[in-house]
């Protein structure tokens, strides 16, 4: 049997083939391992497979002494809220995020709220494929617990983040597509507070997908459809773990998820100035935008924990990934679709512009996504080739080979499950991020 698909903070992989009880046990067990004494608090989406694979995880971290909290069905930002609540020295969301509906997976949190970054991550991994768990006798196995109620803490915390009684005022009306995953069970407490006219699309959270899970424009035609039938002010549209967003504007445009981010960044600055950081995959609207408020902008590495890492670092007031993955410390450190909705909302009341316009006045770019097969072995040789031909271009190594002109950037990128490179461009036209998306194909393929 192959391994899951393992990153730095989880794993994803297929149930009952990559992912099986075993496999959900013993990686609960190294991660345990790592962990101070205390308690450890299991989150889910809605998959089906989420109740047999959560009930694998506490019958592991029991076996193991631990007391486990079971938060039954909850957004993956909201895990990140209730650990802190409830003093756990960790967590698990059992998610496979936008995967189909085939895959599960686990993600692990520390302490604090957030995902594990890398270092205790590959701690992780090694005693995953290394280690073997120490089970406890009868009378060391330990107890669990349920959460009786595992919204409000984070409900609060997003209505302090906005001028709530403005965003009252406007009686917004919005559709919500929460695809039959987690986030309508926060979404409608939060539209409701928020005295918004509103449909949820797919709210029973029952892993039902009614269209693919991943929110981009390809799957989300019937809810372009549902907005404006709905004369709605706006359509935000949820994956299954709620960790993302995209948006629709009242015309029926999908403005998508690299606008999320960047509206959200606008909208912060106007109210309080400090550090921006995003991960060097996402648009440089954002950075625009830091420019423009004078403030510091930051590039991390791809991945939400990396991301995390250089807000922590550098105090930033707001920060996220481009896929629609908004950081709001106030709320905590992960990414949050219920922030973006409010701050969003709230963009709209205080300018009293509708979202359509609020994306428009950012600057434009369009953003190519692209792979190349490529050995992992010859990575290197090609990324010092891409180098040489680029030599106008302002070059870094963070995360693969970025490359930046005044209008344009290239990230070049080994996957880290399959023997592919991605190349990212991000240009004014289209044709412009395609074109270097084809000479980075030609430079790698000739190497």
């Amino acid at each position: 049997m192959a391994e899951p698909i393992i990153s730095v903070s989880g794993l994803r992989g297929v149930v009952g083939d990559t992912l099986t009880p075993p496999v959900a046990m013993r990686y609960a067990a190294a991660f345990s391992a790592g962990l101070p004494p205390g308690d450890v608090l299991i989150g889910r989406d809605s998959r089906p497979s989420g109740r047999m694979l959560s009930l694998a995880v506490q019958s592991a971290l029991q076996a193991l002494g631990r007391t486990t909290i079971d938060a039954g069905i909850v957004a993956t930002p909201t895990v990140g809220v209730l650990l802190r609540k409830y003093g756990a020295v960790g967590g698990i969301q059992i998610t496979a995020s936008h995967n189909p509906p085939p895959y599960n997976g686990l993600k692990l949190f520390s302490a604090d709220g957030r995902v594990i970054p890398a270092g205790p991550g590959r701690d992780v991994l090694d005693r995953y494929r290394n280690g073997s768990p120490t089970w406890q006798p009868q009378e060391r196995v330990g107890g669990g617990q349920r959460c009786d109620e595992t919204i409000t803490t984070h409900l609060l915390a997003v209505l302090a983040t906005v001028d709530a009684e403005r965003i009252r005022r406007c009686r917004f009306r919005v559709v919500l597509d929460s695809n039959h995953g987690a986030g309508g069970i926060l979404g409608r407490r939060l539209l409701h507070e928020l005295a918004c006219r509103f449909t949820i699309l797919g709210e029973e959270p029952d892993g039902q997908f009614a269209h693919p899970a991943e929110p981009t424009a390809e799957n989300l035609a019937g809810v372009l459809t549902a907005v404006t039938d709905a004369g709605a002010d706006v359509g935000f549209c949820q994956d299954p773990d709620a960790d993302r967003l995209a948006v629709i504007d009242r015309s029926g445009r999908y403005v998508g998820e690299e606008y999320t981010l960047a509206m959200c960044v606008d909208h912060v600055l106007r109210e309080r100035k400090g550090p921006i950081a995003a991960n060097c995959a996402s648009s440089r609207m954002a950075e625009d935008i830091a420019q423009r408020y004078g403030v510091p902008f930051f590039r991390s590495a791809v991945g939400e924990a990396n991301v995390v890492d250089a807000m922590l670092a550098h105090q930033a007031v707001f920060g996220g990934e481009g896929n629609g993955g908004p950081i709001d410390p106030r709320v905590g450190y992960v990414r949050d679709s219920f922030v973006g909705m409010a701050l969003l909302l709230d963009a709209m009341a205080a300018r009293e512009m509708p979202i359509g316009a609020l994306a428009d006045e950012l600057p434009r770019y369009e953003i190519v996504k692209t792979k190349v097969s490529l050995p992992p072995e010859k990575l290197p040789a090609s990324l010092d080739a891409l180098e040489r031909r680029f030599t106008d271009a302002k070059t870094d190594r963070l995360d693969g080979l970025r490359m930046d002109w005044p209008d344009r950037w290239l990230l070049v990128r080994g996957s880290n499950t399959e023997p592919i490179v991605r190349a990212i461009a991000e240009a004014p036209t289209r044709e412009e991020a395609a074109a270097l998306c084809r000479s980075a194909a030609e430079t790698l393929t000739t190497v």
